[in-house]
């Protein structure tokens, strides 16, 4: 119990079982915090959370196949819902600006990286869970110079085609993973090259990785 008397209630949702053990270990170490289910995907995390009603979900980004942290986190904090859903907490251990955006965008209140000691993890549960943004010092320096710096402006569907290019796929085959024309594939590559600033694949790909637009 905390000096306040009242206890946070987590749900945990990591594809890894033995990292939600480790997480549910290192949490029933401090006082305030119970850890009050686990989920090993986004779907599971969805009626978990229906069903324990937490008050902070600890959520992974990279969840293996079927939904995503990103669209889980929407999910669990879409507005209009008929009661609130609790906070999205990610924990991960990826901080490109495509996945703090996205998951920002989704609702999340905060991202946290897993390289962070317990103390700050702890800390920024509590902070979580009274609706306090928490940002690890990465992350918000990432935040603060997207905003003084912004990179390129991709679209979804860009940021998509850019992905498999890193993959090294040719247009056909990215024509295929994507469900769309090489006319369409061969359009948004020209606009990609055209707001990264380069005139060729390699380069494109540079650029994304220097930028940190590749998820």
């Amino acid at each position: 119990m905390s000096a306040a008397g009242t206890v946070v209630r987590v749900l945990l949702c990591d594809d890894h079982a033995v990292v939600r053990a480790g997480l549910r270990a290192l949490l029933s170490s401090t006082d305030g915090i119970e850890v009050v289910g686990e989920a090993g995907s986004g779907e599971e995390a969805l009626a978990a959370a229906a069903r324990l009603r937490p008050d902070v979900v600890l959520m992974d980004l990279q969840l293996g196949g079927g939904m995503d942290g990103v669209t889980a986190t929407g999910r669990l904090t879409a507005a209009g819902a008929a009661e609130p859903g609790p906070r999205v907490l990610v924990l991960t251990m990826f901080d490109t600006d495509a996945d703090i955006a996205r998951s920002v965008a989704a609702g999340a209140t905060g991202y946290l990286l897993k390289a962070e000691p317990p103390e700050k993890l702890f800390a920024a549960i509590r902070d979580a869970a009274a609706g306090r943004t928490v940002l690890s010092g990465p992350v918000a320096d990432r935040v603060v110079s997207r905003i003084h710096r912004p990179g390129p402006a991709l679209t979804d569907r860009e940021r998509d085609i850019l992905g498999q290019l890193a993959h090294g796929l040719g247009n056909r085959e990215i024509a295929r993973a994507l469900f769309v024309s090489e006319a369409t594939v061969k359009t948004h590559l020209g606009r990609v090259y055209a707001k990264l600033g380069v005139r060729t694949r390699a380069g494109a790909v540079a650029a994304a990785t220097r930028l940190r637009l590749l998820p």
